[in-house]
């Protein structure tokens, strides 16, 4: 039987969510994971309650054996109507102002997203639920075609898959990604893309037409060469092998292309570094990046339950080389450090990236897109301007 604790039910029994926000498995520590079955394919190991909620819930087996009856944990998706569709952000350690996220929450899974966090603003889990109850904009390319439109609008890049990925799984249905970058073309607005899915070659016909005018690039992220901890890590992203097909076709499209080693993680990739450049740059990127893994807010228990669940002989060292570069904290937020980390050992990851990327001949050539052919669109009824 599957047992809520809650302070309204159980008034007794309930425990207050802590503010540390310490996730559990499925289960006491030591007994089976007795969710691991309904779970399968998905990248947390709890749904561990946000930092707004003043009550925690967990699955207890109650020895009727009745969990076995519980179907698996399928991906519900709901209409979000939204407003307005271009986020702004004045962060001084990000290269763009402006973003589109057409989907909430992802269904990748990655255990490490440090996205997670905002589904709690939705009342729901960073955990499970992040990547299994999704939001969708229908009205995104509307939204955005309208907002170029408006008077004073001032064009530059906009991000695209700085948050959630907007070529997840739900992107083959819905289509999003095509409508706004439609937009985009038809007015010459420049766009950057940050995927880890293959998928985002079902748009050169777009995108290549686009960067022939300067207009588009696309970054790629590649976390690890190795299938099983690719596949751990990242569940229901595409494998490496295919995001390396994906940078070939999109760099023989003439469509510039960005390899993002992201997240490095210390005792986990980080020794795969070298080999993870010199393989995106025969796939045609060439241009590299790096970020040092991020354990904001709720992310974090949830990462340290995906360690403890798929690597417990290098969890308590993972998490100790992480508060090394983190000023003994699991995270540090502080603007420029957020990214890179702090002391010998980020250090050492840093000056690794710049020679691999050195010597392979990597960021020789920078491709700032282009905003002096933009053109505002001209909404249905409206008329042009005269000027």
């Amino acid at each position: 039987m599957l047992h809520e604790r809650s302070t309204d039910a159980y008034p007794m029994t309930a425990r207050q969510a802590p503010a540390s926000f310490r996730g559990r498995r499925a289960g006491p520590p030591g007994e089976p994971d007795i969710l691991q079955e309904q779970r399968r394919g998905r990248g947390a190991q709890t749904n561990l309650s946000g930092r707004y909620e003043t009550e925690e819930r967990e699955t207890l087996d109650d020895g009727w054996n009745s969990l076995d009856d519980l179907p698996p944990i399928r991906t519900v998706v709901q209409v979000e109507r939204a407003k307005r569709i271009i986020t702004r952000n004045n962060s001084p350690d990000i290269s763009f102002d402006r973003s589109i996220n057409p989907y909430r929450g992802c269904e990748h899974g990655c255990s490490y997203c440090f996205a997670r966090p905002t589904h709690a603003n939705m009342g729901l889990s960073p955990g499970l639920d992040f990547e299994s109850r999704l939001f969708v904009k229908p009205d995104a390319a509307r939204l955005l075609e309208k907002e170029l439109g408006e008077p004073g609008y001032d064009p530059r890049t906009i991000a695209i898959g700085t948050n959630t990925d907007p070529y997840q799984p739900i992107e083959r249905q819905y289509r999003l990604m095509r409508e706004i970058l439609q937009v985009l073309s038809d007015a010459n607005h420049p766009v950057g893309i940050v995927t880890k899915s293959a998928l985002v070659t079902r748009d050169i016909d777009i995108l290549a037409p686009m960067a022939e005018r300067g207009l588009a690039k696309v970054a790629l992220s590649l976390t690890s060469l190795d299938r099983k901890l690719a596949r751990a890590m990242e569940p229901r992203a595409s494998t490496p092998a295919k995001r390396l097909e994906a940078m070939k076709e999109l760099s023989e499209a003439g469509i510039p292309v960005t390899v993002m080693t992201a997240p490095v993680i210390p005792a986990l990739n980080d020794m795969e570094l070298e080999r993870l450049l010199e393989a995106a740059y025969v796939s045609g990127a060439r241009n590299a990046g790096y970020v040092l893994l991020r354990l904001p807010l709720e992310v974090s228990p949830i990462f340290q339950e995906w360690l403890q669940a798929n690597y417990p002989d290098r969890a308590t060292h993972v998490m100790s080389v992480m508060r090394s570069m983190r000023d003994g904290k699991d995270y540090d937020a502080s603007w420029g450090k957020r990214m890179r980390g702090a002391g010998p050992y980020a250090w050492s990851i840093g000056r690794r990236f710049e020679l691999a990327s050195k010597r392979l001949g990597f960021n020789k050539e920078r491709h700032p897109l282009r905003t002096d052919l933009f053109k505002a669109p001209v909404p249905v009824g409206g008329q042009l301007s005269l000027i």
